[in-house]
Protein backbone atom coordinates (compact mmCIF):
# COMPACT_ATOMS: atom_id res chain seq x y z
CA UNK A 1 0.00 0.00 0.00
CA UNK A 2 2.65 2.61 1.25
CA UNK A 3 6.47 2.48 -0.12
CA UNK A 4 9.12 5.23 1.34
CA UNK A 5 11.94 4.81 -0.81
CA UNK A 6 15.67 6.47 -0.54
CA UNK A 7 14.12 9.27 1.14
CA UNK A 8 16.35 12.29 2.95
CA UNK A 9 14.64 15.17 4.73
CA UNK A 10 16.31 17.96 6.34
CA UNK A 11 15.33 20.80 8.95
CA UNK A 12 17.57 23.56 7.54
CA UNK A 13 20.80 22.46 7.70
CA UNK A 14 20.15 19.19 10.14
CA UNK A 15 19.87 15.60 8.38
CA UNK A 16 16.85 14.09 9.83
CA UNK A 17 16.28 11.23 7.63
CA UNK A 18 19.12 9.34 6.30
CA UNK A 19 18.04 6.98 3.05
CA UNK A 20 15.03 5.77 5.17
CA UNK A 21 13.16 2.70 3.10
CA UNK A 22 10.23 1.08 4.09
CA UNK A 23 6.98 -0.89 2.85
CA UNK A 24 3.50 -1.02 4.62
CA UNK A 25 1.19 -4.13 3.28
CA UNK A 26 -2.14 -3.58 2.66
CA UNK A 27 -4.33 -4.36 5.69
CA UNK A 28 -1.59 -4.65 8.11
CA UNK A 29 -0.39 -2.98 11.57
CA UNK A 30 3.30 -1.70 11.06
CA UNK A 31 5.02 0.15 13.75
CA UNK A 32 8.41 2.52 13.61
CA UNK A 33 10.61 2.32 16.82
CA UNK A 34 13.15 4.70 18.23
CA UNK A 35 14.41 6.58 20.50
CA UNK A 36 13.75 10.95 20.61
CA UNK A 37 15.46 12.41 17.75
CA UNK A 38 15.18 9.06 15.72
CA UNK A 39 13.44 10.29 12.94
CA UNK A 40 10.14 8.61 13.54
CA UNK A 41 7.74 11.82 13.60
CA UNK A 42 9.76 13.31 10.97
CA UNK A 43 9.17 10.23 8.68
CA UNK A 44 5.26 10.77 9.72
CA UNK A 45 5.35 14.27 8.31
CA UNK A 46 7.50 13.38 5.06
CA UNK A 47 4.55 10.69 4.52
CA UNK A 48 2.04 13.08 5.29
CA UNK A 49 3.15 15.64 3.67
CA UNK A 50 4.26 18.34 5.71
CA UNK A 51 7.91 17.98 5.04
CA UNK A 52 9.07 17.35 1.57
CA UNK A 53 11.84 14.82 1.42
CA UNK A 54 15.18 16.39 0.03
CA UNK A 55 15.91 12.85 -1.96
CA UNK A 56 13.61 9.71 -2.54
CA UNK A 57 10.27 8.77 -3.13
CA UNK A 58 6.75 8.09 -1.57
CA UNK A 59 4.60 5.97 -3.48
CA UNK A 60 0.55 4.97 -2.45
CA UNK A 61 -1.52 2.61 -4.15
CA UNK A 62 1.18 2.42 -6.59
CA UNK A 63 1.18 6.22 -7.44
CA UNK A 64 3.83 8.79 -6.84
CA UNK A 65 2.62 11.01 -3.55
CA UNK A 66 6.26 12.71 -2.50
CA UNK A 67 5.51 16.33 -1.63
CA UNK A 68 2.11 16.30 -2.28
CA UNK A 69 -0.13 18.70 0.40
CA UNK A 70 -1.71 17.20 3.41
CA UNK A 71 -5.20 17.81 1.99
CA UNK A 72 -4.50 16.42 -1.01
CA UNK A 73 -3.16 13.07 0.98
CA UNK A 74 -6.06 12.82 3.04
CA UNK A 75 -8.56 12.64 -0.63
CA UNK A 76 -6.45 9.96 -1.78
CA UNK A 77 -6.72 8.12 1.89
CA UNK A 78 -4.36 8.71 4.14
CA UNK A 79 -5.15 10.46 7.74
CA UNK A 80 -2.72 11.73 10.31
CA UNK A 81 -3.33 11.59 13.89
CA UNK A 82 -0.17 13.77 14.92
CA UNK A 83 1.73 13.39 17.99
CA UNK A 84 0.22 15.72 20.77
CA UNK A 85 -3.53 15.33 19.12
CA UNK A 86 -3.78 18.61 17.60
CA UNK A 87 -6.90 19.92 19.12
CA UNK A 88 -9.12 22.85 17.40
CA UNK A 89 -9.49 23.59 21.81
CA UNK A 90 -11.89 26.05 21.07
CA UNK A 91 -14.52 24.09 19.26
CA UNK A 92 -16.40 21.48 20.51
CA UNK A 93 -16.61 17.77 19.99
CA UNK A 94 -19.02 17.37 17.31
CA UNK A 95 -17.61 20.21 15.60
CA UNK A 96 -13.79 18.64 15.70
CA UNK A 97 -15.23 15.26 14.54
CA UNK A 98 -17.10 17.60 11.22
CA UNK A 99 -13.88 19.77 10.87
CA UNK A 100 -12.36 15.76 9.80
CA UNK A 101 -14.85 15.43 7.15
CA UNK A 102 -14.72 18.43 5.87
CA UNK A 103 -13.39 16.97 2.22
CA UNK A 104 -16.33 14.89 1.99
CA UNK A 105 -18.90 15.33 -0.16
CA UNK A 106 -21.10 12.15 0.26
CA UNK A 107 -24.32 12.25 2.28
CA UNK A 108 -22.86 9.66 4.83
CA UNK A 109 -21.28 11.93 7.35
CA UNK A 110 -23.88 12.34 9.81
CA UNK A 111 -24.09 8.69 9.99
CA UNK A 112 -20.27 8.01 10.23
CA UNK A 113 -20.19 10.83 13.09
CA UNK A 114 -22.90 9.03 14.62
CA UNK A 115 -21.06 5.22 13.80
CA UNK A 116 -17.63 7.12 15.95
CA UNK A 117 -19.64 8.74 18.80
CA UNK A 118 -20.81 4.97 19.07
CA UNK A 119 -17.56 3.09 19.02
CA UNK A 120 -16.21 6.27 21.40
CA UNK A 121 -19.12 6.15 23.67
CA UNK A 122 -17.21 9.35 25.62
CA UNK A 123 -17.53 11.68 22.93
CA UNK A 124 -21.13 10.95 22.41
CA UNK A 125 -21.44 12.27 26.08
CA UNK A 126 -19.74 15.13 25.60
CA UNK A 127 -20.18 16.23 21.91
CA UNK A 128 -20.71 19.56 23.18
CA UNK A 129 -17.97 20.08 25.38
CA UNK A 130 -15.24 22.29 24.36
CA UNK A 131 -12.67 19.54 22.72
CA UNK A 132 -9.71 21.80 25.12
CA UNK A 133 -11.38 21.25 28.56
CA UNK A 134 -11.17 17.51 27.96
CA UNK A 135 -8.28 14.64 30.14
CA UNK A 136 -5.51 14.05 27.38
CA UNK A 137 -6.84 10.38 27.19
CA UNK A 138 -10.62 11.76 25.79
CA UNK A 139 -8.46 13.99 23.10
CA UNK A 140 -6.50 11.24 21.61
CA UNK A 141 -9.69 9.11 21.30
CA UNK A 142 -11.00 12.46 19.88
CA UNK A 143 -8.03 13.06 17.58
CA UNK A 144 -8.13 9.19 16.27
CA UNK A 145 -12.19 9.68 15.64
CA UNK A 146 -11.63 13.12 13.87
CA UNK A 147 -9.17 10.99 11.55
CA UNK A 148 -11.24 8.24 10.77
CA UNK A 149 -14.51 10.57 9.58
CA UNK A 150 -12.03 10.90 6.75
CA UNK A 151 -12.56 7.37 5.57
CA UNK A 152 -8.77 6.50 5.67
CA UNK A 153 -7.63 3.69 3.79
CA UNK A 154 -4.32 4.29 5.90
CA UNK A 155 -4.40 5.67 8.91
CA UNK A 156 -1.09 7.60 10.56
CA UNK A 157 -0.68 7.36 14.30
CA UNK A 158 1.99 9.38 15.68
CA UNK A 159 2.73 8.47 19.75
CA UNK A 160 -0.72 8.05 20.94
CA UNK A 161 0.06 6.90 24.07
CA UNK A 162 1.78 9.59 24.69
CA UNK A 163 1.50 11.10 28.77
CA UNK A 164 -1.42 8.80 29.19
CA UNK A 165 -2.05 6.65 32.18
CA UNK A 166 -1.51 2.87 31.60
CA UNK A 167 -5.17 2.08 31.74
CA UNK A 168 -5.78 4.72 29.22
CA UNK A 169 -2.51 2.88 27.07
CA UNK A 170 -4.00 -0.41 26.88
CA UNK A 171 -7.74 0.98 25.65
CA UNK A 172 -6.00 3.29 22.77
CA UNK A 173 -3.92 0.28 21.84
CA UNK A 174 -7.56 -1.91 21.91
CA UNK A 175 -9.09 0.59 19.53
CA UNK A 176 -6.08 0.54 17.00
CA UNK A 177 -6.31 -3.61 17.17
CA UNK A 178 -10.27 -2.85 16.13
CA UNK A 179 -9.85 0.05 13.59
CA UNK A 180 -7.52 -2.36 11.78
CA UNK A 181 -9.56 -5.15 11.81
CA UNK A 182 -12.41 -3.15 10.75
CA UNK A 183 -10.25 -2.85 7.50
CA UNK A 184 -8.28 0.42 8.15
CA UNK A 185 -4.02 -0.21 7.74
CA UNK A 186 -2.21 1.01 10.51
CA UNK A 187 1.52 2.73 10.13
CA UNK A 188 2.03 3.55 14.26
CA UNK A 189 5.41 5.22 15.82
CA UNK A 190 5.51 4.68 19.37
CA UNK A 191 7.67 5.04 22.10
CA UNK A 192 5.73 2.33 24.16
CA UNK A 193 7.46 -0.44 21.79
CA UNK A 194 6.31 -3.34 24.05
CA UNK A 195 3.12 -2.66 23.36
CA UNK A 196 3.23 -1.79 19.85
CA UNK A 197 4.95 -4.82 18.72
CA UNK A 198 2.13 -7.13 20.43
CA UNK A 199 -0.36 -5.49 17.74
CA UNK A 200 1.55 -4.62 14.96
CA UNK A 201 2.42 -7.05 12.56
CA UNK A 202 5.89 -5.74 11.18
CA UNK A 203 8.27 -3.03 12.89
CA UNK A 204 11.00 -0.97 11.67
CA UNK A 205 13.56 0.73 14.40
CA UNK A 206 15.50 3.67 13.57
CA UNK A 207 18.50 5.24 14.91
CA UNK A 208 19.48 8.86 14.02
CA UNK A 209 17.47 9.04 10.42
CA UNK A 210 18.55 5.39 9.64
CA UNK A 211 16.86 2.29 9.35
CA UNK A 212 19.04 -0.22 11.35
CA UNK A 213 16.06 -3.03 12.15
CA UNK A 214 13.31 -4.47 10.45
CA UNK A 215 11.40 -7.59 11.13
CA UNK A 216 8.21 -9.24 11.89
CA UNK A 217 6.68 -7.65 15.55
CA UNK A 218 6.82 -11.19 17.02
CA UNK A 219 10.60 -11.58 16.01
CA UNK A 220 11.52 -7.87 17.55
CA UNK A 221 9.32 -8.51 20.58
CA UNK A 222 11.99 -11.94 20.93
CA UNK A 223 15.12 -9.89 19.93
CA UNK A 224 17.56 -9.30 23.04
CA UNK A 225 19.22 -6.62 21.85
CA UNK A 226 15.90 -5.13 20.58
CA UNK A 227 14.73 -6.20 23.98
CA UNK A 228 17.76 -4.26 25.87
CA UNK A 229 17.42 -1.17 24.13
CA UNK A 230 13.46 -0.44 23.73
CA UNK A 231 11.75 -2.95 25.77
CA UNK A 232 13.20 -2.37 29.55
CA UNK A 233 15.52 -5.39 29.18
Amino acid sequence: MLKVAGVDAFYGQIQALKGIDLEVEEGSIVTILGANGAGKSTTMKVISGLLKPKKGKVTFLGKDITGLRPDQLIRKGIALVPEGRAMLAEMTVLENLEMGAYHRKDSEVDKDIAQVMERFSILKERKDQLAGTMSGGQQQMLAIARALLARPKLLLLDEPSMGLAPIIVADIFKMIKEINQSGTTVLLVEQNAKQALKIADYGYVLETGKLTTEANAKDLLEDTSIAEAYLGG
